[in-house]
């Protein structure tokens, strides 16, 4: 029950931490290195599904190196489909299994099990939560509830950020829109208090 309480106290704070961001980019590293510290696991990337090629693009990760971060390209429609199909995958042994993309990269980066959860935003997919360990683990029930509610959060989150950025730009495009019009109808520039006609006259 201890274990349990820790999940959720974790969930609590990583919910507050990702109120207060204001960038897609940053609620995704933020997700990654509260997952692996939580989880203490070796650990945790990020992906987004890329609209052009469908890929799974890294967005953030915490814990894995370089090298095997960029051991090549996620595919969409591979055979771990947590992105795909909307239900969390659990592999208990990376090096005995088909579906791992790269076994090779798994095995040098010390990688034993994974487990991927979607990342849902609205009623769309956009990608996937996965938490890489260094030591056998049968995954629980309450993992996989717990990481499948970061997810759900990360990917709101995400949603978010971008409704906000997007009302700021909008707000920014009428503000200016306003702005001419409002001075072109007046016959003022819109320097303060200089009608056109001494503007053309200047």
């Amino acid at each position: 029950m201890k274990e349990h309480e820790m999940y959720y106290e974790k969930l609590i704070e990583l919910t507050g931490a990702i109120s207060q961001c204001k960038d897609p980019e940053e609620v995704a590293l933020l997700t990654a290195a509260s997952v692996k510290n939580a989880f203490n696991v070796k650990g945790c990337s990020v992906f987004l599904i890329e609209k052009g090629t469908r890929d799974l693009g890294l967005a953030a990760s915490f814990g894995l190196s370089d090298e095997y971060l960029k051991k090549g390209p996620v595919k969409y429609m591979q055979e771990i489909t947590e992105a795909k199909d909307q239900v969390p995958i659990a592999i208990y042994d990376v090096q005995d299994d088909p579906r791992i993309q790269y076994p090779e990269a798994a095995k040098k980066e010390g990688i034993s099990s994974l487990l991927g959860v979607p990342i849902i935003a609205g009623n769309n997919v956009v990608g996937a939560l996965r938490v890489y360990t260094s030591e056998p683990w049968e995954f629980s029930i309450q993992d996989i509830t717990i990481l499948q509610a970061v997810a759900q959060i990360c990917g709101m989150a995400m949603d978010m950020c971008r409704m906000h950025k997007g009302y700021k730009t909008s707000i920014e495009v009428l503000k200016n829109l306003r702005g001419k019009e409002y001075y072109e109808s007046r016959g003022w520039t819109p320097y303060e208090g200089v009608p056109k006609s001494f503007a053309k006259a200047g």
